[in-house]
This record gives C-alpha cells, sequence and structure tokens, in this order.
C-alpha cells in the first residue's frame, strides 16, 4: 500500500516552523558597524580585517574547532567614511558602533581640547584599544620643486578632506613652519582623487596620514614621479614637544617606487573607540575577540601593519582617553592591568 501523502495542513505548519526558526536566528544577530576611513586607505582595510575577526554569526563552526571566534551571534561590518573627524561625530551621535581614528584627535574629542576647543568635549568617547602607529605622508610632484613645508607656499595642495584626520594634521605642521592656509592653494579632496589630481599635473602636493605602506600613494608612484617631503628639523622638533602623541619616524627606502632613501616623517597612533553607552557585555567580547590568537594571526597575515598590533599596558597607556567598561573589564581578565 502506498505511504500516504502528508495532508496540506501539515506541510503548510512545517514551512511556518522552519520559517519560524529562520526569523527567530534572525533576530539573534547582532549588527556592529565600524567606522573607518576612505576606501584605499590602510584604516578600510584593517577595519575589514578586524570586523571579519569579531564577527560570529548564528550558526558558525565554534572557535575551538577552527571556526569564528568572535562575539557569538554578531556581524560586525566595515564602514567607509570621511575620516576621523566624520567618525567621531558619527559615535557621539550614536550612529555607529565603533571606529578607528587617530589618538590625538581622539585625545582633543574627549577632553575638549585642540581643535575641539569651543565645540565641547564629546563625553560619550570611550577606547577599546592602540591599534597601530599610521606615518604622516606628504608626497610631492618630483618636478614641483618641493623639498620641505616651506617649499609649499604658492603651489597647489590638497591637507585632506573637511572631516579628515589629515587636515588637522595638514594645518599643525603649517602652523609649526610659520604658515596658514592663505599661503597655498587649498584643495579638500580624498586621497584617491588627490593621487588622481597629482598624476593628471592638477596638484602639486598631499598629505595622507595612514599606515605603511599606503596603496594609494604606491599605485600613484607607479604612474607618476613623485618625491616623499621629509618632515624633521626644529620645527618637527617643536611640533612633538608641543603634541606629544607624535613621534619621530622613518618611510624606509624603497616603500614606493623612486624612494630609494629613508625619509623622516611622523607617525601617530590609531586607537578603535566606542561609545559610552555600548553594553559592558558587548564591549568585552569585541575586545577578547580583538586580542584572540586567531585575530592576532589573521591581522599578521594580511596586512604589513598587522604585526605591530600588540596587546601591552604600555600601549594602553598612550590612549589618553577613558577605557569603555568592558574593554577596562577584558584588560583585567587578562592580567594586562591591575
Amino acid at each position: 500500500m502506498p505511504a500516504r501523502k502528508p495532508h496540506r495542513s501539515v506541510l503548510i505548519a512545517a514551512l511556518l516552523l522552519c520559517f519560524g526558526a529562520g526569523l527567530a536566528a534572525a533576530q539573534d544577530i547582532r549588527f556592529f558597524q565600524i567606522g573607518t576611513g576612505p576606501t584605499g586607505e590602510t584604516r578600510f582595510a584593517f577595519g575589514g580585517l578586524i570586523a571579519n575577526a569579531i564577527s560570529n554569526p548564528p550558526g558558525s563552526r565554534e572557535c575551538d574547532k577552527g571556526g569564528s571566534c568572535g562575539v557569538p551571534g554578531m556581524v560586525a561590518v566595515a564602514k567607509s567614511t570621511g575620516g576621523a573627524i566624520a567618525n567621531i561625530e558619527a559615535i557621539a551621535a550614536k550612529r555607529l558602533d565603533a571606529a578607528l581614528v587617530q589618538a590625538d584627535i581622539a585625545y582633543w574629542a574627549y577632553h575638549g581640547t585642540g581643535i575641539y576647543k569651543g565645540r565641547g568635549a564629546v563625553q560619550n568617547l570611550r577606547a577599546i584599544a592602540l591599534l597601530y602607529p599610521e606615518s604622516l605622508h606628504l608626497v610631492a610632484r618630483k618636478d614641483s620643486k618641493i623639498h620641505s613645508v616651506k617649499d609649499l607656499r604658492g603651489k597647489r595642495v590638497s591637507l585632506g578632506d573637511k572631516d579628515s584626520g589629515e587636515l588637522v594634521h595638514g594645518r599643525l605642521l603649517l602652523t609649526a613652519f610659520g604658515m596658514n592656509e592663505s599661503q597655498i592653494k587649498q584643495s579638500f579632496l580624498k586621497p584617491g582623487p588627490a593621487a588622481d589630481a597629482i598624476a593628471a599635473g592638477q596638484l602639486d602636493a598631499m598629505l595622507v596620514v595612514d599606515g605603511l605602506p599606503v596603496p594609494i600613494i604606491a599605485e600613484l608612484a607607479q604612474r607618476s614621479d613623485i618625491v616623499l617631503v621629509p618632515l624633521a628639523g626644529p620645527e618637527v622638533d617643536k611640533m612633538r614637544a608641543t603634541y606629544p602623541f607624535f613621534s619621530a619616524s622613518t618611510i624606509p627606502a624603497d616603500s614606493y617606487r623612486g624612494t630609494s632613501s629613508d625619509v623622516k616623517t611622523l607617525d601617530v597612533g590609531v586607537v578603535m573607540v566606542t561609545g559610552a553607552e555600548q553594553p559592558n557585555d558587548l564591549i568585552y567580547g569585541v575586545t577578547r575577540a580583538l586580542w584572540h590568537p586567531s585575530t592576532q594571526k589573521l591581522l599578521t597575515e594580511s596586512h604589513p601593519r598587522g604585526k605591530l598590533v600588540n596587546l601591552s599596558a604600555a600601549g594602553l597607556d598612550k590612549l589618553g582617553i577613558q577605557l569603555h567598561g568592558g574593554a577596562s573589564a577584558y584588560y583585567f581578565d587578562a592580567g594586562v592591568t591591575n
């Protein structure tokens, strides 16, 4: 006798049950947006690596079985943004869950000083971790005869987009050398369009603050003759004394085509920040996932700056802003802080 076909109502009930289970699983997903920077910059690529590492959507294989070691039920996404200023504004407005910003800009925003004097402190800004250093790259066309910051006078220059950390650092450089923006022909461009303008002969120089090697500069060096302008001398020494977030650094020879010798510059650290309103258990999980050995392996193997991301009390001392409660609890449990 042939098997009876299931009644239509049974099939419908089964479908509804499956749909309901899928809907419940979808509702368990926590999305986590990380503000980074313009596409083509290290912060965007690095943010993508971090997002991948801290994600652990429902149904993922367990960490100890070779699966995801991120926050259970979370899907993190790296979002391209205008830069550090835009990221901090989005954290203040609770439009982002976390972001990557330069340490000095985070400090000024948190304390309401520096470029944030008069605007008021961003009271909900909190730190998760100090990640890696970024280097200031002052890039010029080889035929522009720009050999120093002082040579920017009268030149066509982009110090960065209006919401970027580049513009902040560019203004500090001009001030250090006794100059102001009225003495240059200023364009407010993101690094990609600025590089295109240099290649087209429409721009003489641009400032990029990013981790070595910067893909946009590497690509530009393949199609145009460029030089890296040294950032050194008594003016820069005074700048470092005034702004201790900057450290002396060097862009190694052959980092880009045409750069055959080391170039002195400045570094500034990148901080992963979040909002104070984020739940402690969530940020504890994010911090734990960030410093998991599998994440360290991913960062080291995927990007040259990855090997510079190290968990240490010294790194936490350089944050300059308050840790989020969840991150602080993780560092205590990990024995990094007392």
